[in-house]
């Protein structure tokens, strides 16, 4: 099997990195860092033991990239407007692609720019993070969903399965629905509130009244879950997720570090899609509501306190 990887940051990089570690073929796309990666190749710094990868198949186009049977889209989902030039040179008519991304509704929009592709959403519950050039620094956890939403060949997903297990990712596959909301169940509780409250997930559990927000909000998002179909999700699930949030060392989710160096956040598909799916459904997320409007207050602040002055 012949991996891309478009998006070698802390997610890409990281089950990338994994998978050429365990020997398997992984053509790795690169931006900022590239030169620096070509030059002195890939190291991960991890709680489970560090590696460093001298020599990988770096790219900075993927014009240059061979043909791949599975591709994982690790890019932010404010990048996807990019896919449509990323990924044709990697494809053949049975190639796989992993979107690896945040949200509710990724896949059907990608589908919608390539009808015929082969999809799969790729839900990780890990902490990693780039914060320097060809360094990926992984903190907790690490394990991998795969929902299958519009793979026709059952057999890449099992082969796919078998390589993240070999390579000492735990991963599985599940129902496409439940991936995708249970995924959401941590992701609009703690993204949204780290950056509007400015703090990390450490701190906001060891407060009782942002504890009680923050198991709240996971409640809607259950509850929101269930009117969109997703019925295997129970209440139970906001418990399992801050007991494991609180194993987890102190951590700042995509969103925070998105916002901390000024860059674009996912707020359309961690929030937006899934606010008008459960309100189209009959279950208004007033809670989450609240959270996004203040989080587009935050972005536009943000982007006029940046923006040069007339």
């Amino acid at each position: 099997m012949k991996y891309g990887i478009i998006g070698t940051g802390a997610i890409g990089g990281y089950y990338g990195a994994r998978l050429a570690y365990a020997g398997k073929d992984v053509h790795f796309l690169l931006h900022h860092d590239y030169k620096q990666v070509k030059e002195h190749g890939l190291y991960v710094k991890s709680y489970q033991g560090d590696f460093h990868l001298p020599h990988i198949h770096s790219y900075a186009s993927t014009h240059d990239m061979p043909i791949c049977d599975i591709v994982l889209v690790c890019l932010k989902t404010t990048n996807n407007h990019l896919l449509p030039s990323l990924l044709p040179p990697l494809l053949h008519p049975d190639t796989l692609v992993v979107l690896i991304q945040n949200g509710i509704g990724v896949e059907e929009d990608v589908q919608k720019q390539f009808p015929l592709l082969q999809l799969t959403a790729g839900l990780a519950f890990i902490c990693s993070a780039k914060t320097e050039a060809g360094v990926i620094h992984h903190q907790s956890y690490g394990q991998i969903n795969l929902g299958n939403y519009s793979c026709r060949n059952q057999a890449l997903i099992k082969s796919l399965l078998t390589d993240f297990q070999q390579a000492g990712i735990e991963a599985q596959e599940v129902e496409y629905t439940e991936a995708r909301w249970k995924k959401a169940v941590w992701n609009m509780a703690f993204n949204g509130t780290t950056v509007v409250l400015d703090t990390q997930t450490d701190q906001l559990l060891k407060n009782q009244i942002t504890y009680t927000l923050i198991k709240d909000l996971m409640l809607e998002v259950i509850h929101a879950a269930k009117a969109c179909g997703a019925g295997n999700i129970t209440d139970e699930f906001a418990q399992t997720m801050l007991d494991k949030t609180l194993k987890m060392p102190p951590y700042s989710p995509s969103m925070k570090l998105d916002y901390d160096f000024g860059r674009p956040m996912e707020i359309d598909y961690i929030y937006s899609r899934a606010i008008q799916m459960a309100r189209k459904a009959g279950y208004p997320m007033k809670k989450m509501e609240v959270v996004e409007a203040a989080l587009r207050y935050k972005e536009l602040r943000h982007h006029l306190s940046s923006s040069p002055s007339k």
